[in-house]
């Protein structure tokens, strides 16, 4: 997961201010490498949208990168992806997430499954068309929404994020705190959260950070091949405040974007 970085260029004194920042020239390096990494491997397969169509669905993907140091002092970084690669969340050149979802034997999936259950029997039920199947319809109706909110906030609760001080925070507790009532659907797979938490589990300094955009954009966005951008506010911002908590920043650049 920790890739050398061998260069003769000057540490940062702070760590970037994730949401406006220029890339350090050593984030630049690492970015450089992970990009050389994008387009020679041969382990997985993902449509990009870049080359000739494989028949693949277009997704580009936002990539981030972390400059971090060993407690020997040498310099290395970790990748990361946002959500998932190639169909998977595991691959041998990027952390891991924080919490795998799309484990087969996890509870996530056997919870899944329970609740498709019910649907096919409100199905099973609406075809008999009875009075008393309407009264059973309610019911099932009822015990699958139950069962997803519990579904939900479980998976909420298996996302916990640690800061340099060993602090462990659910991702629940997190959005509490900034007023929200649930974490917005995919908190906490974005390429930022992922990095942190694999440098701190690790004890890896982080050193710098940039986030780059890769393929082809949703015709809903605005990205670019090849370009940086800066974490997002709505997802890792309030996970991000504690992650970082107690690391020197630098000040936002207060461009405009």
């Amino acid at each position: 997961m920790l890739h050398g970085l061998v260069t003769n260029i000057p540490i940062p004194e702070k760590f970037n201010f994730p949401f406006d920042y220029i890339p350090h020239p050593l984030s630049l390096l690492a970015c450089k490498m992970l990009q050389s990494h994008l387009l020679s491997q041969k382990e997985w397969k993902h449509n990009f949208g870049l080359d000739a169509d494989d028949g693949l669905p277009v997704i580009g993907k936002m990539f981030g990168v972390l400059v971090v140091m060993t407690e020997e002092g040498k310099l290395g970084y970790l990748a990361a992806f946002s959500g998932k690669l190639a169909g998977s969340n595991h691959h041998s050149f990027f952390v891991p997430p924080v919490y795998d979802g799309l484990a087969f034997d996890g509870f996530l999936n056997s919870g899944m499954m329970e609740i498709s259950e019910y649907g096919r029997r409100i199905a099973a039920l609406e075809l008999l068309g009875n009075n008393s199947s309407l009264k059973e319809i309610d019911m099932v109706r009822e015990t699958r929404r139950r069962r997803s909110v519990e579904l939900q906030n479980n998976l909420f609760d298996q996302y916990r994020f640690l800061n340099q001080f060993g602090i462990e925070k659910s991702i629940r507790d997190i959005f509490y705190a900034t007023g929200h009532k649930n974490p917005p659907a995919g908190a906490g797979e974005c390429a930022a959260p992922k990095l942190l938490q694999y440098a701190f589990q690790h004890q890896l300094k982080p050193i710098s950070m940039a986030e780059f955009w890769w393929g082809v954009s949703p015709k809903s966005a605005h990205w670019k091949h090849g370009q940086f951008y800066p974490s997002c506010q709505e997802k890792c911002a309030p996970i991000l405040a504690h992650m970082l908590e107690g690391l020197e920043l630098e000040k936002p650049l207060q461009r405009s974007h």
